[in-house]
């Protein structure tokens, strides 16, 4: 699963109508409604605020052709953000009609080209499904484990210091087992670790 880096909003002419494509982060349909009902307000004037979003890692899928024949709009953005890969994203493309009609193909490549174009502006991230291990230590390994894991390519999300260090890794599931090769080998044995849980994490890549 992707989502997007963050918001975001890019425009383009097609034979005179003005396409605005606004994508946001959503994390239900009450956000992803309530960003629609924004950016209609904010476009009033326009001729069509065309609508699709996606979420719970597609399990719920919406568009909305917004007065352009049926399967124009709505769909071919759809379609988009389902080819990509994207979830929690909505994506609301405002046009201004400039007074030559498009055709029904000319709509479809327009729509879809105006999410595809946003989505390369704003970038995306992978969602991964990841272990999260705390690992424990004394202060005498505190400072040179620290070092070796932001250096190790592991990804530490929180560090606490108490009676001892505690340092939050994600790991992706398969990769506990050398984790705890490696762990065992920087420390000789005297840092341990306790698998917390599974969260979604936002990975490059």
């Amino acid at each position: 699963m992707r989502t997007i880096r963050h918001s975001g909003v890019h425009e383009f002419d097609v034979r005179k109508s003005r396409f605005i494509c606004c994508l946001e982060r959503v994390a239900d349909e009450e956000a992803a409604r309530s960003v629609i009902a924004r950016r209609r307000r904010q476009h009033w004037n326009a001729a069509h605020n065309c609508t699709a979003y996606v979420l719970d890692g597609g399990h719920v899928q919406r568009s909305s052709d917004d007065g352009e024949p049926s399967g124009t709009a709505g769909v071919p953005m759809l379609e988009v953000l389902r080819h990509r890969g994207i979830t929690d994203t909505v994506a609301v493309v405002t046009r201004y009609f400039g007074g030559v009609k498009l055709g029904a193909g000319g709509l479809v490549r327009a729509y879809g080209s105006a999410v595809s174009a946003a989505l390369d502006v704003v970038g995306t991230v992978e969602l991964r499904s990841m272990l999260i291990v705390t690992v424990l230590a004394g202060y005498a390994e505190a400072g040179g484990l620290e070092s070796a894991l932001h250096g190790s390519g592991y990804q530490v999300r929180a560090t606490r210091y108490g009676s001892d260090i505690e340092v939050d890794v994600a790991l992706v599931p398969e990769a506990l087992d050398s984790f705890s090769s490696w762990l065992a080998d920087r420390t000789g044995g005297r840092a341990i670790y306790e698998v917390r849980g599974q969260q979604i994490i936002e990975c490059d890549g």
